[in-house]
This record gives structure tokens, sequence and C-alpha cells, in this order.
């Protein structure tokens, strides 16, 4: 089994105290978003690879050597101030975090994802330029792969549209960022890629590949995952994992995140954690039914 911790929330820069809790007590209990009372039980003894995602990779650090299960580490890194990613750390304190933790578990371990893109007045293609090339040079050789996105239409990016300000995408944008990206990540020795694009970049250069594939998953595990299974509105060709956190719990309040469609019981939400649950949002109840999920 892979863990994915976490697409929903971002469990490292929130919860790191419940994660580690859990690691230790040797499960975690996750509510099915779709089903109120069913909840999965996963033993982390069935578990072959945490795959984390962070915007905060500082609180991981301590942990990285108590962890004894192989890890894959994204951190989301853009370039968007306070208007846009109103409690995101410094990037400056994220870069350094990058870095250490490249030195801790490997650079093949750790991966920046710049994501998503989306242009405006503010944010224009020459921003973006210029924030993309001092990305890489600060962390030539401490990662391999960047992973890019463009933005999409989803609830909270309309709610928020007053923030964004998003302009269109057109062709000669896609050029100048596909052209001008290409060039800066090859300077220094990085690969870029898109993961689920319909606007892939290829044509400039860019990797088309998946966030997590059949072939890393095989060299981090050791085993064959298959991918996950295809929904209707999701072509994603990453492999099959367990997601173990709860939409609407990010306090990073991004002004374009999928995970927090209902940003105003983000806070609520939020004050039902408690770190010694086995669950990350609220505690079992009587009528909850259990069941163990082995893959």
């Amino acid at each position: 089994m892979i863990l994915f911790v976490s697409g929903r929330t971002d469990i490292v820069a929130f919860y790191m105290e419940w994660f580690m809790n859990r690691y230790k007590e040797g499960f975690v209990d996750v509510r099915n978003p779709f089903n109120h009372n069913l909840v999965s039980r996963i033993k982390f003894e069935n578990v072959d690879l945490l795959f984390f995602c962070t915007k905060n990779p500082l609180p991981i650090i301590p942990h990285l050597k108590t962890l004894k299960i192989p890890m894959l580490i994204h951190v989301t890194l853009t370039p968007y101030k306070k208007d846009i990613e109103p409690n995101v750390p410094s990037k400056k304190e994220i870069i350094e975090g990058v870095k250490r933790i490249s030195s801790i578990i490997g650079s093949d371990n750790i991966v920046v994802r710049y994501d998503p893109i989306f242009i405006s007045k503010k944010y224009s293609v020459i921003y973006h330029q210029k924030a993309f090339l001092q990305l890489c040079s600060l962390l030539k050789g401490y990662v391999h792969k960047i992973i890019i996105s463009f933005i999409d239409n989803y609830k909270n990016v309309e709610n928020n549209m007053q923030y964004l300000k998003v302009l269109p995408f057109t062709e000669e944008i896609y050029y100048q960022i596909g052209t001008s990206f290409s060039m800066i990540a090859k300077k220094y020795d990085i690969t870029v890629q898109t993961c689920f694009e319909n606007k892939n970049l290829v044509e400039y250069g860019f990797v088309k590949g998946d966030c997590l594939s059949k072939e890393l998953a095989l060299k981090l595990t050791g085993k064959n995952y298959p991918k996950q299974s295809v929904r209707k509105g999701n072509k994603c060709e990453c492999v099959k994992m367990v997601d173990i956190g709860a939409y609407n719990t990010c306090k990073h309040l991004c002004k374009y995140c999928y995970a927090n469609y209902q940003e105003n019981i983000v806070e609520n939400n939020y004050l039902m954690h408690n770190p010694k649950s086995s669950m990350l949002i609220g505690n079992l109840q009587k009528n909850d039914v259990v069941k163990e999920r082995l893959k």
C-alpha cells in the first residue's frame, strides 16, 4: 500500500504531531469523505511507501530518521505572495528546508512542484520566468525534477477570482513558459515535467510523466502497483494510493486550492482536530463501521 499524506490537506504543515502519534501507535483511521460512517483502518505494517505532499516541509525534518518506511516528498514552491497564499511560510525558509531534506533522504526522493501556474497583471509571464530561474539556481544539486501544472477552474478558484484575477492562457503564453522553463531547467541539470495536463509542453522540452509512476513506485517499493481507477473527469495515471487526509482542513488558505472547496469551514474543522485521535478530524463514533484496509 502507498500512503498519500496528503492530497486533501497539508498534514506535514499542520498535523505532523498527529501523524507521528499514528505512526508510533501503528495504525490510522480514515473517514470516507463520501460515506461519513464508513472508516478505513490502515496499519503501517502494510504500508510500502509514504508519499508526502506539502507546502511547508519544515515540520517533518526532525522525524525523517524516525520514519523507517521508504518515502517520497513533494514540496510545492510557488512565487505567489500573501494575497494568494496567506499562510504559507517564507519561501526562503522552505527552500532551505528542501535542501536539508535532500541531504538527509537523498535528492532522488524529493521533488519540487511549481504548481499551479496562473497569469495575471501582477503575476506575469516575466514574473514567473524570473522566479523559476531563481528557484532552479538555488536548488541545483538538491532536486532533479520540478513538476509544473496550470491553474484549474475549481470551485475555490471561482470563489476567489477577485484575488486571483486570472488572465486567459494563450498559445503565446504557453510558448513563452515552455521555452524559457525548459532552457532554465536544463542549465541547472533539472528535469521539468507536467502531470495530468492537457497542455503538456513536450514540444518545448518538457517531460510528460506521472507524479508517482509505476516505474518509480517499483523502484521505491520493489512492488508493481496498478494505476488509479479512472473516474469521470480524472485521467490521472499515477499509481493507486490511499489518501489519509480530509478536505476543508488546510490552513494555508491558498486562493487556488481544490481541497478547500468550503474555505469558511476550515477553522471549525481545525478546532475538531485532536492530535491523540486515531483520525485527522474528530474521533470515532459508536455508529461508525471500521474496516481494515489491506491495499
